[in-house]
């Protein structure tokens, strides 16, 4: 299958060469940037339009300057298709923004500032039909499920979304070859946030290769194993830290990934499996632990929501602990981990790799793609060490508590919420990374384990496993961008539509956040760009039922929940996810494989969370009369339609 792969980069760049279906409505193809048409007499104003709109979907357009007007922004408005709009400042933008200007049509069109009412600049826009916006993740998802190869895909994807911005043409598609990595790969190299985020992992890389050199990590598996001395057992355990690890999902994947690696290959556990339990106990225990890195974030989100809802009062944070009982999706994920660990029972391709495993010894199928620098000899202990487990315990607890302390001392306020909602999750990561490392050297030095210059070796060796993740990581980030300039998510909104009974708007917005996170691979983005959409319309909706009221607030309550479970389901169902890669990079897998394996079962507990909890929630059902029935429902599809791993290794004898 990979020999067609150049058959196909080739058909894509005829495909490029403008043909009928290329073009707009109009037969025009135009590009990018269109200046602005100053009428005679204008003042100096400038405005920000998108690169790209889509035909009959709202944007946003923003007042940058005023320059010598008078009047103020205030006075100025625009129209496209419809009535004039009029600028209003927003606190959050600090800029004056005009909301929900639609144009109709596709090709060049045109927007009209006026100001106080008189014509004032017209401004040209591109705009687009609304499908092209789901086309490049869904082409890189398809290349991805299709040929097992994702950094391939990740970038096709990337180039058919930064042609669509550029333009159907030949120069459209060179510039967006150039475009994709100039422009949106390296704007996600220089975002703060996400270059810290490369550093920790690295970090993170480098301390566990210092502790797996240094004979630490040996004595953690040594330990662990005398009580982990089975599949089963090896399992739970692996799940339990996977629970103790619950402050940021990043952490928790890295950690209990490269911890339990050696444990569960010594149990010929799958690295299926092991990426299964590390990426279904990372973002599930973030979004709903009191304490997290996950929960400022979303606490802001609400609270920004809200606060623009007239009628709508209460703090942010109570609305938040208000939604943990509708979080079906994370709760029962959990549980179902537990529940296969335990019965030792799995289904599908999960199956197929546990039977490899138990029966060959072989933790990876046969011809997986995975990093060598993450699992190579270069990480097995030095020969001739003691293997002492506190020289990892030691790293890996000044690792948690200084990403705990670093939340503490960049944040402020009376209470732990409050002083974690302010905080800076970054600059935690960052110190406690370090520190974790100066810790790792530390220990390895004074009982002189290791001379500076293996030291400084076996952490470039645990680093270099971390870089193919990180590229792949890179893309991800940068075709979720990509998503962001083609109003993805704006799409996906409309197509669903606003008319809906108030009782079925929550699981309208689960497969929604569902689909958006599988889409851009981004949980975190899905929620940023549906918690302030989503809440308004779920108020509206409900007043416009006669809902409004306080003891009706179970809808909203379940709405805010299913944004967030939604967007961890779908993030778990995405091969472009960025959680996703790194339960992947850091469980030593196969990403494809991973992801093909736990599908399935991220598919089965979503299907159960909806069905069982979400629907009849929204319609008054207590929450806590669904999680009884939601678990036997489960546990009766691990009993009957799972099967023994153990009882096949049997037959196969």
């Amino acid at each position: 299958m990979l020999r067609r792969i150049p058959y196909l980069v080739v058909l894509f760049m005829l495909l490029l060469a403008t043909p009928s279906w290329a073009q707009d409505a109009d037969g025009q193809t135009p590009e990018v940037e269109v200046p602005g048409v100053e009428v005679p007499g204008a003042a100096d104003v400038e405005v920000q339009v998108p690169k790209v709109v889509l035909n009959d979907i709202g944007f946003e357009v923003v007042l940058v300057s005023v320059g010598s007007d008078t009047l103020g922004a205030d006075a100025y408005s625009i129209a496209g298709a419809g009535s004039p709009i009029p600028f209003v400042w927003s606190d959050e933008d600090d800029a004056w923004v005009a909301a929900n200007v639609i144009v109709t049509g596709t090709g060049a069109q045109e927007l009209t500032l006026y100001r106080a009412g008189e014509l004032h600049l017209v401004q040209p826009v591109r705009s687009i039909a609304g499908w092209w916006a789901i086309v490049p993740p869904l082409l890189a998802i398809a290349v991805a499920l299709a040929f097992k190869r994702v950094i391939p895909a990740l970038f096709l994807g990337l180039w058919f979304g930064a042609f669509t911005v550029a333009g159907f043409s030949l120069k459209g598609a060179f510039m967006g070859l150039l475009n994709a990595f100039q422009v949106y790969v390296l704007a996600e190299f220089t975002d703060a946030g996400h270059a810290s985020i490369i550093l920790f992992t690295l970090m993170i890389g480098g301390m566990v290769g210092i502790i797996s050199k240094n004979g630490g990590m040996q004595g953690v598996v040594n330990h662990i194993v005398k009580w982990a001395s089975n599949p089963q057992r090896g399992q739970l355990a692996t799940s339990a830290l996977g629970l103790a690890i619950f402050f940021d999902d990043y952490a928790n994947s890295l950690v209990v990934g490269n911890t339990m690696r050696p444990v569960t290959d010594k149990l010929r556990i799958s690295r299926e499996k092991l990426a299964y339990i590390v990426d279904s106990t990372a973002a599930p225990v973030a979004c709903i632990a009191l304490v997290t890195t996950w929960i400022g974030y979303e606490v802001g989100l609400i609270g920004t929501a809200i606060a623009k809802v007239e009628g709508l009062e209460g703090s942010a944070y109570a609305f938040f602990l208000s939604s943990i009982p509708y979080s079906f999706y994370p709760i029962l994920a959990i549980f179902f981990v537990f529940l296969t660990a335990w019965s030792g029972r799995d289904f599908g391709p999960m199956l197929q790799a546990e039977r490899r495993a138990r029966t060959t010894g072989e933790v990876l199928r046969e011809g997986a793609q995975v990093d060598e620098a993450a699992t190579s000899k270069e990480n097995l202990p030095k020969e001739g060490i003691p293997h002492r487990a506190v020289n990892a315990l030691i790293p890996v607890a000044v690792l948690i508590f200084g990403v705990v302390g670093g939340l503490l001392a960049t944040g402020e306020g009376e209470t732990i919420q409050a002083i974690i909602n302010s905080s800076d999750s970054y600059t935690a990561l960052m110190w406690a990374s370090l520190l974790g490392v100066f810790a790792a050297v530390a220990l390895t030095s004074v009982q002189r384990l290791m001379s500076i210059g293996d030291i400084v070796e076996a952490w470039y060796s645990g680093l270099k496993g971390m870089l193919f993740a990180m590229i792949i990581l890179v893309l991800a980030w940068a075709l979720s961008a990509i998503t962001e300039d083609l109003h993805t998510a704006s799409y996906l909104v409309s197509i669903l539509g606003e008319a809906l009974p108030a009782g079925i708007v929550p699981a309208v917005v689960f497969l929604l956040a569902a689909a958006t996170a599988f889409a851009t691979g981004s949980s975190w983005g899905t929620m940023g760009i549906l918690l302030p959409l989503v809440i308004p319309l779920a108020w509206a909706v409900m007043v416009l039922n006669g809902e409004a009221t306080v003891g009706d607030y179970h809808i909203l309550y379940s709405t805010i929940s299913c944004i967030l479970a939604g967007s961890v389901w779908g993030d778990h169902c995405s091969p472009i996810s960025d959680t996703t890669i790194l339960s992947s990079m850091a469980s030593g897998c196969d990403h494809i494989d991973h992801v093909r394996t736990q599908l399935p079962y991220a598919m089965t507990v979503g299907v159960v969370a909806m069905v069982v909890g979400t629907i009849p929630a929204g319609f008054g059902m207590n929450p806590w009369i669904a999680y009884p029935i939601a678990i036997g429902i489960l546990i009766a599809i691990n009993r009957f339609v799972g099967r023994s791993t153990e009882s096949e290794n049997a037959l196969a004898t």
